[in-house]
């Protein structure tokens, strides 16, 4: 059937607006600030044979890009050998294990199978980050575990939703297991809601064009997306580009761990050989081979934006020499690190290795990091127990076109912090600063944007503090000349005392009394381009902002500015031409 391109591209919009709507449903209904403001979650339609990427909503994560893929030809592949009992119209499939195409195990997969005319069509399935699902530590964020049985529950495919009704047997064994039970049942139904909805809004497409048409469709989009990666994956030079990448410490043994990375073009595929990467380590900074994957195609899709989301698009790309590395965690190594974290490091190493191919689409090192704080206590003015988490923002690299991103979402989604308004709504906490980082920037001919600087206060009752954050050895990475960003900082204020990690930003378990505070500074994004490039004009305004020091102006950027604050343009020649002789 040949489609004409007007329908073609109507069809397109409606898939993506199927999944648009689920996004925006599972937030409203969700009971969890982390879904319903921060919107750590995503919606998506798979093939109903392969599992492969048909649309996923523009608000989702694009980390989920290839997990929920992985994770539903699992989930196929499972029930095809008799593993997992077969679907039935009105069943919605649960799952977290991080090694069946996952990340960590608070971010739970619920599957719904799609039936036209008793046929199963497609597959309708999110993900959802879950605030706790038990484990040593409030949140699942344990920086010490060894084994991911410390991590929290861990579920195969189950059906939660047995032909639209809820299994309570199962829901009891999962909130025996888990603190705060009582939030869960609102972002169960939410998530269920949402995959509820989708059917609908799928079908009401399906009705208007007929279920070949789309189906024709479908298969169309799949095929141009392949075809568009190639042909942008024609403008990178033909050899071999190489990165390293470092994580600062995997929680357990302080030394950090490497990420090398081979990119190789090969006609219109690439190439992407993790060979000579880590072994696997103690902590929880390992990474799940469908992470892995979802953190190259994700980082491809920074590069080349236009490329539609659909499995097509990473037909392409080929990953090896992950095996025998921390980038394909087998069980029962910990992994809550791993979608926060690591998939952050790896797309950090692509950026790294093409950023001097392609300067003109590849930013310096974004912040990189989720900055995963996690604290849970007992509120004694609400009796009941609570779990606070929090993801903050970070600095963007600086690009070709201009500056970097000030307080940007993390690299692997379009999640937002949550208002400090709700936060102090919902938990006993005060937060007595939420700030620009000032400076923390990369210096470069465009600088990185600034991080971020909170300090937050437990009001009353007890609580832990739990950290699993990276960058706070080796900042984001400058490109072209750029410097590195400033990196993360954590610190704990125990009695007025202060404490900084013995890993810098990951520990768990740190106790907290009424007054005791929590300080996070994040990371800033790499500079690009040689700093003594700048515009001094761009400088004079940057410290007429309070962005810098007059003195930081002179060291890092080589601009000398008079009591006025304009440029004193003569003396800033002669330290350019002084460090620029220098490096020569």
């Amino acid at each position: 059937m040949s489609l004409d391109p007007i329908t073609l591209s109507v069809i397109q919009a409606g898939l993506q607006q199927v999944c648009d709507e689920m996004d925006m449903c599972f937030s409203r209904a969700a009971f969890s600030p982390v879904i319903a403001e921060a919107n750590d979650r995503s919606d998506g339609i798979y093939d109903a044979v392969d599992g492969a990427l048909i649309a996923q909503g523009a608000g989702g994560l694009p980390v989920f890009v290839g997990t929920m893929q992985y994770s539903t030809r699992t989930l196929i592949s499972m029930i095809a050998d008799g593993r997992v009992a077969a679907p039935k119209p009105g069943d919605i499939y649960i799952v977290n294990d991080p090694y069946l195409g996952g990340t960590h195990l608070m971010d739970v997969r619920f599957a719904r199978p799609f039936y036209r005319n008793g046929k199963l069509t497609c597959w309708l399935s999110n993900t959802g980050h879950w605030p706790d699902t038990g484990g040593a530590v409030p949140g699942g964020f344990s920086a010490s575990a060894t084994s991911v049985e410390q991590e929290g529950l861990r579920l195969p495919p189950v059906r939660l939703f047995k032909e639209g009704v809820m299994d309570t047997e199962i829901y009891a064994i999962i909130c025996s297991n888990i603190r705060v039970p009582d939030q869960r049942i609102g972002d169960v139904k939410a998530q269920a809601a949402a995959l509820d909805l989708g059917a609908e809004r799928l079908g009401a497409l399906m009705d208007r064009y007929g279920d070949d048409v789309v189906a024709d469709a479908i298969a169309e989009l799949r095929r141009r997306a392949a075809t568009q990666m190639r042909a942008f994956i024609a403008q990178i030079p033909q050899g071999t580009h190489r990165s390293v990448a470092f994580i600062d410490s995997d929680g357990v043994v302080n030394e950090p761990l490497e990420i090398r990375l081979s990119i190789t073009r090969m006609g219109d595929n690439l190439s992407f050989d993790f060979n000579g990467s880590s072994a696997p380590c103690a902590g929880p900074m390992n990474s799940v081979k469908a992470t892995t994957l979802s953190s190259v195609y994700l980082a491809m899709r920074h590069i080349f934006p236009e490329v539609p989301i659909s499995a097509g698009a990473f037909e392409p790309l080929h990953v090896t020499g992950i095996e025998g590395t921390f980038l394909d965690a087998k069980y029962p190594r910990p992994v809550s690190g791993c979608a926060a974290e690591v998939s952050q490091r790896i797309a950090e190493a692509v950026f790294a290795a093409l950023v001097s191919v392609l300067p003109d689409r590849v930013t310096a090192s974004p912040a990189g990091t989720s900055g995963n704080f996690a604290l849970g206590g007992h509120d004694p003015e609400k009796g009941r127990d609570f779990v606070m988490y929090q993801l903050s923002g970070g600095g963007y690299g600086g690009y070709a076109g201009g500056d970097g991103l000030s307080n940007g979402c993390s690299t692997i989604g379009i999640s937002k912090a949550p208002p400090v308004e709700i936060m102090e709504q919902a938990f006993p906490v005060l937060y007595h600063r939420y700030a620009l980082r000032e400076g923390s920037g990369g210096a470069g001919m465009r600088r990185g944007g600034f991080g971020l600087e909170y300090e937050v206060e437990l009001r009353r009752g007890a609580a832990a503090a739990s950290f699993v954050m990276d960058h706070g050895r080796f900042g984001p990475q400058g490109a072209l000349g750029g410097a590195d960003g400033a990196v993360n900082e954590v610190t704990v204020m125990q009695g007025g005392v202060a404490h900084t990690p013995e890993h810098l930003s990951k520990e768990q378990n740190i106790p907290l009394a009424p007054g005791d505070r929590v300080r996070v500074k994040t990371p800033g994004g790499g500079g690009y381009g040689d700093p003594m490039q700048r515009d001094p004009a761009l400088v004079a305004e940057d410290v007429r902002l309070e962005r810098y020091t007059r003195a930081q102006a002179k060291a890092l950027f080589g601009v000398a500015l008079a009591p006025g604050g304009q440029v004193d343009e003569a003396a800033t020649q002669a330290i350019r031409d002084t460090a620029n002789g220098t490096r020569a």
